[in-house]
């Protein structure tokens, strides 16, 4: 167990970025692939500033673009870990744009990145512990929990050895797929 321990306000980080034209899609809003690079920019930098190390990116939750951002705009990152393991972490990050002119602010995003502490060889090494200070911080943490443990349970799930197709043919049936598996019935 780890004797360190360190809040999550530790790991806060808050990014701000003015959008430019050179951020856009060909429809003129601010392209996603770039709001995904800053995301995982402070998903880095908040989980090398808990634990101490540089972190690599291990996945990314589900991101759900809720509000396009337009190029003139502020986007406002603010991430912070939720949820450590022994060298991983899952930092929580917000994504906000504020129109400069008329100070509206809009909920963009929201998304999850898991990461990984390693030391100078690439080896991973443990993280410190989190204090849970209040009923938001216990909230996220089991979110994460049970978010991780539904994640293994379907990659066992659908895992080329346990996949039992049986089980789903008739799930099917409602989807706009025709299944023309030869030998399959």
């Amino acid at each position: 167990m780890n004797s360190t321990f360190k809040k999550p306000e530790d790991s806060e980080i808050i990014l701000t970025e003015l959008m430019l034209p050179s951020h856009s899609n060909f429809s003129g809003k601010i392209h996603g692939g770039f709001i995904l690079s800053l995301m995982d920019k402070a998903a880095f930098a908040s989980a090398s500033k808990f634990s101490g190390q540089y972190c690599v990116t291990a996945s990314v939750n589900r991101v759900d673009f809720l509000n396009s951002i337009e190029v003139g705009e502020l986007v406002t990152m603010r991430a912070k870990v939720n949820y450590v393991g022994h060298s991983s972490m899952v930092v929580g990050i917000r994504v906000e744009s504020q129109n400069i002119r008329t100070g509206v602010v809009k909920h963009c995003n929201s998304s999850y990145f898991s990461m990984v502490a390693k030391d100078e060889t690439g080896k991973t090494v443990q993280v410190p512990g989190l204090v849970l200070s209040n009923l938001n911080d216990m909230r996220r943490f089991l979110r994460s929990i049970k978010h991780i443990k539904m994640r293994n349970e379907r990659k066992l799930e659908f895992s080329r050895q346990a996949f039992e197709p049986e089980k789903y043919k008739h799930a099917l049936k409602d989807y706009n797929v025709r299944i023309d598996i030869e030998g399959y019935k």
